[in-house]
């Protein structure tokens, strides 16, 4: 009688452990992986059906009874990708600390939307082509810039976080966002600036030249240039405009310098219709705020040092590019 009694209680431990590890051991009930988003307000019941209906935890009432053990502690929100088998404690766990799932996009200063439509195909997190769509409409942007012909200038160069449910138009809201934040910073509304002009500008002055201390210099040769109606003569329009054209082959060519795009400042006078790249802060300032001189052409220095030789008269120019193709370039 004892014996059999040892036996059936030995079967039901037994019965219980296998049961209690099918229930709370790890499960992976999707293939490959798969991303749960948990809304702030939601509650343990929501969350535990949403990574139930996943297929993150067996069961919702797997996750429920560990997270009765723990009435106290906070599940963050955000979304979390899960790809191997979990238990439904290292689940609970995972969303305890918040370990949310993100990609960090950095925007180099001076990228354009092709650029940025480059780098989020690396991440594979956009598509490039859906970011292009978005960026193409000025809609948001149109408060501080009605005559902005898209959102190139106005998406901020910055780090930002992507969640795999983040759409284009979500990241372009974002790094619009910052470029206001900034544009604020730098007094540009208090100023009564004239956005446009300025962000173009800024535009041409960021690729131009990647020496901060020069950007206010090269503002006030192109402030200069177009006080006298002189043409800007900025090679990077050219090189914009052939990529507006998608035949931009890495170089400048003959044809380039005579193309009839109106964002060529070799054929057009004046600015070009709206900016070339996405400036950074720097430039901004440069553009508001040009440096007091009577400067009116740069040229690269032959030392490769990035920098540029500034001068006030043909003729100075003239000799300054003289000393750089001797050089070698």
């Amino acid at each position: 009688m004892i014996a059999a009694l040892v036996i059936l209680v030995f079967f039901l431990l037994a019965g219980a452990g296998i049961a209690s590890y099918w229930y709370l051991g790890p499960f992976r009930g999707f293939n490959g992986e798969t991303f749960v988003e948990i809304e702030r307000g939601m509650s343990s019941q929501e969350i535990a059906r949403e990574l139930a209906e996943r297929g993150v935890v067996r069961s919702r009432w797997a996750f429920l009874l560990i997270r009765a053990a723990h009435p106290r502690t906070t599940l963050q929100a955000g979304e979390y990708r899960f790809g191997s088998a979990q238990t439904p404690r290292q689940v609970f766990d995972k969303i305890r600390r918040g370990d949310v799932f993100f990609e960090d996009l950095t925007v180099p200063e001076g990228s354009n939307i092709f650029d940025i439509a480059s780098l989020l195909e690396q991440l594979g997190m956009l598509n490039p082509d859906e970011f292009l769509k978005a960026a193409a409409d000025a809609t948001s942007i149109r408060d501080l810039d009605p005559l902005a012909p898209d959102l190139e200038g106005y998406l901020f160069p910055s780090t930002y976080r992507l969640t795999h449910r983040m759409t284009a138009v979500q990241l372009c809201n974002r790094m619009t966002g910052e470029f206001r934040k900034q544009w604020a910073a730098l007094g540009g509304r208090k100023r009564d600036a004239d956005t446009h002009k300025v962000v173009t500008l800024a535009s041409l002055v960021e690729k131009e030249t990647a020496i901060p201390p020069e950007r206010p210099l090269v503002s006030a040769v192109f402030s200069n240039r177009l006080r006298l109606n002189m043409p800007l003569q900025c090679d990077p329009t050219t090189v914009y405009a052939a990529l507006l054209e998608n035949r931009y082959r890495g170089v400048i060519h003959k044809s380039d310098l005579a193309s009839v795009n109106p964002y060529n400042t070799y054929t057009h006078p004046g600015l070009p219709p709206g900016p070339i790249c996405n400036p950074g802060a720097s430039s901004l300032k440069a553009a508001l705020d040009p440096a007091a001189t009577d400067y009116l052409y740069f040229v690269a220095k032959p030392d490769g040092s990035g920098s540029h030789q500034f001068s006030s008269t043909l003729a100075e120019h003239e000799k300054a590019v003289l000393a750089f193709r001797k050089n070698g370039h």
